[in-house]
């Protein structure tokens, strides 16, 4: 088609060299030519003017709220805090049930009876050691000291009641007090003897027999020696 119109286009410029006419007919407009080459760089421009300043810490809008996530895992426990202040006193509660009666007697008893169990005759100016429990409330009595020690203070009541294969002299002291003393020559080649006294102590102090050198106490069979004492009044 191209051609064509070029073919066409001379042989119009051929008939208007032959022919004069009196109006020009206008031509076909021609083909678009080929782009051009870019032309050189401009020169470089003039330095612009300083801008305005940046404004620094300026947020920018809010978002919306985002959605709750998933809890985490419970954490280790902290440090114990400080003790609060002591809150206020509450109001009295009511009146308790009554209890199980208590035996207040109990709490004012004390007694033993002991009694040696040995045909050797006991250590000289030393406190007989009455080696068999027959009755010790409270533990008063310490058979392995041969001593009784007061725990309720009051009046106390001791006896003893010895066998004898040779003579004897018994002396009760407390604390190392001399309270009463009882000797019996023999007569007889075996023979009892005895003796008691009241006696009034204070908490704490102890009691005890000792033999001199008339040590003649035995407790054998049939032949018992005791030694028995009691709170009769408490103070």
């Amino acid at each position: 088609m191209i051609v064509g119109l070029i073919l066409f286009s001379f042989l119009v410029l051929v008939d208007s060299g032959e022919t004069q006419c009196t109006s020009p007919i206008p031509g076909l407009p021609g083909i678009p030519g080929t782009p051009g080459r870019d032309g050189r760089d401009g020169l470089k421009g003039t330095k612009g003017e300083k801008g305005l300043p940046a404004k620094l810490n300026v947020g920018g809008l809010k978002g919306e709220k985002g959605i709750k996530g998933p809890q985490g895992p419970v954490g280790k426990n902290g440090p114990k805090g400080p003790p609060g202040l002591p809150g206020e006193k509450g109001e009295m509660g009511p009146k308790g049930d009554n209890g199980i009666p208590g035996n207040h007697k109990r709490q004012y008893q004390s007694a033993f009876t002991v009694k040696r169990s040995t045909g050797e005759h006991p250590e000289r100016n030393a406190p007989i050691k009455f080696n068999d429990i027959v009755t010790n409330d409270h533990n008063d009595y310490n058979r392995e000291t041969g001593k009784f020690m007061c725990r309720i203070a009051g009046l106390y009541y001791f006896v003893y009641h010895a066998s004898q294969s040779h003579n004897l002299c018994v002396t009760l002291r407390v604390d190392d007090e001399v309270k009463a003393s009882f000797c019996d020559h023999m007569s007889n080649s075996q023979q009892v003897t005895s003796g008691g006294v009241l006696v009034q102590l204070k908490k704490g102090q102890k009691v005890w027999l000792v033999a001199n050198d008339y040590n003649g106490m035995i407790g054998i069979e049939n032949n018992d020696s005791v030694f028995t004492g009691f709170l009769v009044f408490p103070d």
